[in-house]
């Protein structure tokens, strides 16, 4: 999806010269229109031809359930008039990219099997963050079929220390 990429980038670098100032501010409300914006049946409303840009703003406005600051509703609207909703995802991908970039971290995604306590998350990104050799932004999803263990994915690195990939790596063993 290459295109999307190239379409989304200019938008994301002017932000990202734009709000220096508060890029945590910037990074929070991008990704909260990002979520709504991802929604299928919301792209549908909004590339109907009987439904103006302004209809489309107030629909994005409404569910994301915030009062947007000016830059933020400034933002929405260009991207809504120059018909770049889908590309809004991509978007707020590429500015955390950029954002990262300049503050030295990467974001991690740690999938487990349970729920993971605040305490045991400080002590995992702390192991992580050796292990990785920068800062992480950890989220936290739960994945059932790892049975036990988490699985790590920074960028492209991934860390399995799963028991299904432990399994996995057992059944090639014998079979092999």
């Amino acid at each position: 999806m290459a295109e999307l990429a190239t379409i989304a980038r200019p938008y994301a670098e002017a932000l990202y010269k734009s709000s220096k100032a508060d890029l945590d501010g910037a990074s929070r409300w991008l990704d909260a229109l990002a979520a709504v914006a991802g929604n299928q049946q919301l792209l549908q409303f909004a590339e109907n031809p009987k439904v103006t840009d302004q209809q489309v703003f107030d629909v994005i406005s409404d569910v994301a359930k915030s009062q947007l600051p000016p830059a933020a509703s400034n933002f929405l609207r260009t991207v809504i008039e120059n018909g770049r909703l889908a590309a809004l995802p991509e978007i707020a991908t590429q500015f955390r990219q950029l954002k990262n970039a300049q503050s030295g971290s990467s974001d991690a995604v740690v999938y487990s099997a349970f729920p993971m306590a605040a305490s045991a998350l400080g002590e995992v990104a702390g192991v992580l963050e050796k292990r990785f050799g920068r800062k992480l932004n950890l989220t936290v999803q739960e994945d059932a079929s790892l049975i036990g263990g988490i699985r790590v994915v920074v960028g492209d690195e991934v860390l399995d220390t799963s028991v299904k990939a432990r399994l996995e790596q057992m059944k090639v063993a014998l079979t092999a």
